[in-house]
């Protein structure tokens, strides 16, 4: 009779706990690399919390249960709180830096559509973009939002050509604009600026316009578009902020 080996299962279940770890590892030195005093205020959380619940105990004579009661809503208290911190830093590491537009578009949850790659592009010198205009695009519920970043004009102006091009396709279909950066908006696109910590929350306040089958239509439409531009070089998102959300095709 053949022996049946065991012991192999383990590996498979250490597997996702190193891999939660090292997820948890990397916000962390995310967050305090925004914020040394991080881990002081991350105690304090969680002791204050616990300490709060040992004070409500004693009042009713339970100190102990609700000390254990209160000590793992510390612990989640403070998580929330790290999280928030790294993501705020994160967002930071996107500030004038090229392909900002796409990597904040990676923090919106499910019900948009959205490319990595600009729709369109202006200008630029080498390989990295530094002075070129971008604008990206999504598609949900709330209709289409373009995303400009770049220098001022060029990034307006972009921002106006691509609104021509989405109205021609998708007429009567909402179209909102950001311009990401610094500076007074531009009245002749109505645009609206932004830093990029604030535009996903933006985007989730927008009045919902369309059904979903109105959305993968109105897509549809905007990726053929795309289709029949030349290709846009890769690699102009140096951040891959891809913990901070959820996005990508609309489902």
């Amino acid at each position: 009779m053949a022996r049946i080996r065991k012991g192999g299962g383990s590996t498979a279940v250490e597997a996702p706990k190193k891999q939660r770890f090292e997820k948890l590892r990397q916000i962390y030195a995310l967050a305090k690399h925004d914020d040394p005093q991080i881990l002081g205020k991350l105690l304090g959380i969680a002791l204050g919390i616990t300490l709060l619940g040992l004070l409500i105990g004693f009042a009713i004579g339970r100190p102990i249960y609700l000390a254990f009661v209160f000590l793992p809503l510390g612990i989640l208290a403070a998580f929330i709180f790290l999280t928030r911190r790294a993501e705020r830093a994160a967002y930071s590491t996107l500030e004038g830096r090229p392909g900002a537009g796409g990597a904040v578009l990676q923090g919106l949850r499910r019900g948009w559509s959205y490319s990595e790659e600009p729709v369109a592009v202006e200008g630029g010198r080498g390989s990295h973009f530094q002075d070129a205009a971008m604008v990206f695009r999504a598609v949900g519920l709330p209709g289409v939002v373009l995303i400009g970043e770049g220098p001022t004009g060029r990034a307006s102006k972009l921002l106006l050509a691509e609104r021509r091009k989405v109205n021609r396709l998708t007429p009567n279909v909402p179209v909102t604009l950001y311009r990401i950066g610094t500076g007074d908006p531009n009245p002749k696109t109505g645009e609206e600026v932004v830093a990029p910590r604030d535009v996903v929350r933006k985007m989730s306040r927008l009045p919902k316009s369309l059904t979903k089958t109105e959305v993968t239509e109105v897509d549809r439409r905007l990726r053929a578009l795309g289709a029949q531009r030349p290709p846009i070089p890769k690699g102009i998102d140096p951040t891959r902020v891809r913990s901070m959300g959820r996005g990508g095709q609309f489902r």
